[in-house]
């Protein structure tokens, strides 16, 4: 394996949830390359799902891609903060649902080639409905879809949110490997 080795580092941009670095690497050979970095806290996406095995997400307008989409609950990391508390409180302000179970799926790197950015992923069972309060300036609402409709819906490109189709499979695979989808349990 190869690794690159960071020859200097000049931060180029600070912002409220990012920063931008203008970095030099040395490649195989010595020869010495630009690398453009954005740092970022990292994140959480929640993957709610009912007893039955309906999914539950939040439809809302990213301006970065001037579109909005179909995601599954996730928010940023405050520096430093525990990934399963912000997991615990993103589902419940963007939901207003709780969750008897949390289980850490894995985490995933977002865009890798220019960003440091970690995504942790969780799957949401035992969950009790209760009030969402999204945060100011977040607008979106919840929506309850069935595992066939998502299944589906992923198939067909309806989910191109890259959070939300690896935590779909992810929990999708947890819950055929560890003790069946919750809707098949036995009482």
């Amino acid at each position: 394996m190869y690794i690159e080795k960071e020859v200097s580092r000049e931060t180029v941009f600070e912002g409220r949830i990012i920063n931008v670095r203008a970095d030099v690497a040395e490649i195989h050979g010595g020869t010495r390359v630009p690398r453009e970095v954005v740092e970022h806290p990292g994140g959480v996406c929640v993957v709610p799902v009912d007893a039955d095995g309906s999914f539950w997400c939040v439809r809302q307008f990213r301006y970065p891609i001037m579109k909005e989409l179909l995601e599954f609950p996730a928010g940023k990391l405050e520096r430093g903060e525990d990934p399963l508390k912000c997991a615990v409180r993103e589902l419940k302000e963007e939901t207003g649902l709780v969750a008897g179970r949390v289980i850490y799926l894995d985490p995933i790197y977002t865009s890798p080639g220019f960003s440091n950015e970690v995504l942790h992923l969780y799957l949401a069972l035992d969950l009790q409905k209760g009030k969402s309060n999204p945060d100011e300036g977040e607008f979106l609402t919840v929506e309850r879809i069935a595992r066939n409709h998502m299944l589906a819906m992923a198939l067909q490109n309806e989910l191109p949110d890259a959070k939300t189709m690896v935590g779909l499979f992810k929990a999708m695979q947890y819950l055929q490997q560890e003790g069946g989808f919750p809707w098949k349990r036995q009482s």
